[in-house]
């Protein structure tokens, strides 16, 4: 029997994370480049992308690009590929959250949502496709949410488009797991991340939320590690279309 940790092995595997600037999507890069991937990230801040690719050295290379301007989708596809040739793994953790009550949505931030959290996954996706098809082999990991399945105040956009990344990651599943690709999606809890600032800036919130998990606490960002070496590893080449709530049980109770 061959060693069970080679299947974590990720040596030749090429990644593309979106969203690699900041939160989840740099410790998405970081994991993936400490077992052995060459990373690109991808991010609208130089700076913060100049800064991950200091801290993983030679494996990573940064585009700074918006996965939100569909207009560029070939370019930079093109430049994702360029440093070290097309990815086999695409993790798309860049997000919004306009945080507008549902009398307050405005439709610029309800079309910016849309485009980033749930349009960005898809076309991206379909771009890099080709290229896995042609090596028989890809990992697709979308970023869902607890408003996948849970509605909280403020949310009716962002839940709206974490709720469709859940089926995106279905049909994504469907349409291109025969080809050795497959695609699933990870669905954080309260992570301490720019996106969820506003929630741990107030303690008693992030007290309730802590209280509301079955492991009773909040989520660090070690907790994504083992999730995410999973989805993107031959370790889950059986396991397609498939949302690992990654909660501490938030969505348990």
């Amino acid at each position: 029997m061959a060693d069970p940790r080679d299947l974590f092995d990720l040596s030749g595997k090429v990644a593309c994370v979106t969203g690699a600037s900041s939160g989840l999507g740099r410790r998405a890069a970081v994991v993936l480049a400490t077992a052995g991937a060459q990373v690109v990230g991808v991010a609208r801040r130089a700076d913060a992308l100049q800064s991950l690719c200091a801290e993983i050295g030679g494996a990573a290379a940064a585009v700074v690009a918006d996965v939100a301007d569909r207009s560029g989708l070939e370019k930079l596809a093109s430049d994702i590929a360029a440093p070290f040739g097309a990815p086999g793994i695409v993790i798309h953790a860049a997000g919004i959250n306009t945080r507008q009550a549902a009398d307050d949505v405005t439709a610029e931030g309800w079309d910016q949502t849309v485009a980033l959290n749930l349009s960005a996954p898809f076309f991206l996706s379909q771009a890099l496709v080709p290229a896995m098809k042609d090596k028989g082999w890809g990992r697709i990991v979308n970023f869902a949410s607890l408003q996948t399945t849970r509605a909280f105040p403020g949310g009716i956009a962002y839940g709206a488009t974490k709720a469709g990344v859940g089926q995106l990651t279905r049909a994504m599943a469907e349409a291109w797991s025969s080809h050795g690709i497959t695609a699933n999606a990870i669905g954080p809890g309260f992570f301490p991340t720019e996106l969820t600032q506003a929630v741990f800036d107030d303690p008693d919130r992030a007290a309730r939320n802590a209280a509301q998990t079955c492991a009773g606490r909040n989520g660090t960002l070690e907790d994504i590690d083992g999730p995410i070496l999973f989805l993107c590893s031959d370790a889950s080449s059986y396991v397609t279309g498939q949302v690992l709530m990654v909660d501490g049980g938030f969505t348990a109770k």
